[in-house]
């Protein structure tokens, strides 16, 4: 009897398998177009409410009380205080991802140290903020300046590099560094020559997390870098010791996101509207092209690194 039923039985979960692949396969589509759509969503809004506001005068432009302005001085901002962030962040959470995966063995304290990555990591980013004020601006007399400002983002975000770093070093398989070490490479040539390049990937991907978080940033820098608004820039101004140089990390720095608060919170203007439109849709462009170019540098890496 168990004989005669048992093939109908085999065909009723194979059945029940391929309808319950199904079922996920459309559930995770489901949320990929969701996802999508929440994207499309957000840039088409900010397309339509920037429309006719964004243009080379705005981008390039000094802010104005009296006119529409642009929002030059403070994008720049932004891209100053993501490229002296990363400068910092980058560098020293590859080497903390390379410690901790390639030379760290499983002990308490590479314990401890993942606790506190990501115990860093869900500390709000105000509170972050607070500490940047404390120590850097009061305690170290750096006023509220880019210096500052970037240490703090670097407390902050250099956690999730880290340990980013160190998933993706982790994802080179096995058998690629025992190939090395068996043809005669040393521990750090292997990272260097063969790890690196195959991780190349999942660090641009870790690169970008961080660098989107770096760049979005509000509340770390209203307490370090600043809320002034800047006046025109001299770029040939190049004296690092001069606070008007906009080169100088010892100046504020009021990025595009503060700039957005500032104005949403205590604008009076009469472009008020207009102008946050515009420094919205401005930043979310700056974040999708920071993005794809990544990705295609990080491609172009691997592909060089690896000729693959």
């Amino acid at each position: 009897m168990s004989a005669a039923h048992s093939p109908s039985l085999k065909r009723r979960r194979t059945a029940q398998t391929i309808l319950a692949d199904k079922i996920a396969t459309a559930v995770l589509w489901g949320c990929g177009v969701l996802v999508l759509l929440l994207l499309g969503g957000i840039i088409v809004h900010f397309v339509l409410a920037a429309w006719g506001v964004v243009s080379l005068g705005f981008i390039l432009g000094d802010p104005s009380d009296s006119v529409l302005g642009g929002v030059g001085p403070v994008l720049w901002n932004s891209i100053y205080m993501l490229m002296l962030t990363m400068l910092i962040a980058v560098s020293v959470g590859i080497l903390g991802g390379i410690y901790m995966s390639e030379y760290a063995s499983e002990s308490r304290l590479t314990s401890a140290i993942r606790f506190a990555e990501e115990a860093i990591s869900s500390v709000p980013s105000i509170v972050v903020g607070l500490f940047g004020l404390i120590l850097f601006v009061d305690e170290f007399h750096w006023g509220f300046s880019a210096l500052g400002g970037a240490f703090a983002l670097t407390l902050f975000n250099l956690p999730l590099m880290t340990r980013l770093s160190e998933q993706a070093l982790r994802a080179v398989p096995q058998d690629e560094r025992s190939a090395s070490l068996a043809l005669g490479a040393t521990k750090w040539q292997t990272i260097r020559h063969v790890v690196l390049p195959l991780a190349i990937p999942g660090l641009v991907t870790s690169v970008i997390l961080t660098a989107g978080r770096v760049f979005g940033e509000a509340a770390v820098l209203l307490f370090t870098a600043g809320l002034s608004t800047p006046a025109h820039y001299d770029f040939m101004n190049f004296n690092l010791g001069d606070p008007t140089s906009p080169w100088s990390p010892f100046r504020p720095a009021t990025t595009l996101s503060v700039y957005i608060y500032k104005l949403q919170s205590e604008g009076l203007g009469a472009f008020k509207n207009q102008i946050v439109d515009g420094s919205a849709a401005i930043l979310i462009g700056m974040v999708l092209i920071f993005n794809l170019g990544s990705r295609l540098i990080g491609r172009g890496l691997t592909r060089r690194l690896t000729a693959a």
